[in-house]
């Protein structure tokens, strides 16, 4: 980690990207227990505050990014949507990389029937098409078609997280859809790795299958997870984007898809400020997020070799 703090520094341009992430993250942050300060004591959060009088505002020193269609602010709804950006980032994340690295893993390291299983289930997923899932998974979740003790769990996960149905729907069919990639990934790596001297020495010492895989096969593979994690955090975000744009996944809470679109409605009257200040957001966060990503890329390939 030193060393790569130390490159990091060397390297302006992720530098940069490491910031401007860091600024997001801590945006998302201070907003993520703002919603829950309001949400326990009941009042309308600043995002939410609006008066229909002052509605289509233009920036001003009032409104630095203008008014929408309620007289809310822009500027505040943009800012609380990076906390969606986050929440969607980084859960959809988590479960796409934890799905796929206990499959790869598993498939790489016993080979037999239990590759040909991960195997079948890999290219089953890999030949959906990801978007019109998670499209049609999310319909079916926020219209409340679903197996009523499925539906039981996903209402208390909305109450205890203070989220509503579209956002759950949104991280569960992106998580089930973007592991696919990375299990391919880790199978191949795995497959090379049960044959190492160490692992060989493990086995030779007693230790059972599963440890060897904790504690010394998904460690080896700690790069790949990293690189993977920045990949699949930009991708989320983007198709949270998309979904709420076409008005199926976030509805309760302030996101950039759903700004994008209300903006789109409203550019022929001169309105462009909420299209605008969505796109800016969400384009500095991806770029950081790739950015990043390269680094990363370019730093571990090098201590590869």
């Amino acid at each position: 980690m030193k060393d790569i703090f130390l490159q990091l520094y060397k390297n302006k341009t992720a530098l940069i990207a490491a910031s401007i992430f860091s600024i997001y993250l801590l945006v998302a942050i201070c907003a993520e227990g703002y919603s829950f300060y309001c949400a326990k004591n009941k009042t309308t959060p600043v995002y939410n505050v609006g008066n229909i009088d002052n509605r289509f505002q233009a920036p001003s020193t009032t409104n630095l990014c203008g008014t929408d269609y309620q007289g809310r602010s822009v500027l505040w709804r943009a800012i609380f949507g990076i906390k969606t950006a986050f929440k969607i980032g980084v859960i959809a994340s988590v479960l796409s990389i934890t799905i796929g690295v206990f499959l790869g893993a598993m498939a790489g390291y016993f080979g037999g029937w239990v590759d040909d299983i991960v195997t079948w289930i890999y290219s089953t997923f890999a030949s959906m098409p990801t978007l019109l899932f998670i499209l049609s998974f999310a319909l079916l979740v926020t219209k409340g078609f679903l197996f009523p003790p499925l539906a039981f769990f996903l209402n208390i996960a909305t109450d205890t997280f203070n989220m509503d149905i579209g956002i759950i729907a949104v991280y569960l069919g992106i998580g089930l859809t973007g592991w696919v990639g990375l299990c391919r990934v880790v199978r191949a790596e795995t497959m090379k790795l049960r044959e190492s001297n160490y692992i060989l020495a493990a086995k030779c010492a007693g230790c059972g299958s599963f440890r060897i895989i904790i504690k010394h096969i998904i460690p080896n593979l700690s790069h790949l997870i990293i690189i993977y994690f920045t990949m699949r955090f930009a991708y989320a975000i983007m198709t949270e984007v998309i979904i709420s744009y076409l008005g199926i996944g976030v509805q309760m809470e302030p996101s950039w898809g759903i700004m994008i679109s209300d903006g789109q409605e409203r550019l022929w009257r001169g309105v462009w400020w909420e299209l605008a200040t969505a796109t800016t957001l969400l384009f500095f966060l991806t770029l950081s997020l790739h950015l990043l990503g390269d680094f990363l890329r370019d730093v571990f390939d090098k201590k590869s070799l």
